[in-house]
């Protein structure tokens, strides 16, 4: 069983940074596939970026280059730096571990609005 804890949320001007945190439960979390979701009003859920036990990382089109996902196993807690925020990365961001198909667990989110 895994536990995710987001951080880091708030509200920012259009081209402002933010960094997401996620802390997770577990002494399995280093072989954990960690991901950061996003969803926006009347859309679905979307990957923003991924990273694996080993440190590959993967992002959605839309972040590349202005979105960073890192991930410290010593402190069980991956991140997501963000920068060059838009309007439309306005949304909920959730944390997200997987380790195959059946464990899979969520964190309960934390919201992003970019406004001026």
């Amino acid at each position: 069983q895994v536990q995710l804890v987001e951080s880091g949320g708030g509200l920012v001007q259009p081209g402002g940074s933010l960094r997401l945190s996620c802390a997770a439960s577990g002494t399995t979390f280093r072989f954990y596939l960690m991901g950061w979701y996003r969803q926006a009003p009347g859309k679905q859920r979307e990957l923003v970026a991924s990273i694996t036990s080993g440190g590959t990382t993967d992002y959605a089109d839309s972040v590349k280059g202005r979105f960073t996902i890192s991930r410290d196993n010593a402190k069980n807690a991956v991140y997501l730096q963000m920068n060059s925020l838009k309007p439309e990365d306005t949304a909920v961001y959730y944390c997200n571990a997987k380790f195959g198909n059946s464990h899979i667990y969520w964190g309960q989110g934390t919201q992003v609005t970019v406004s001026s």
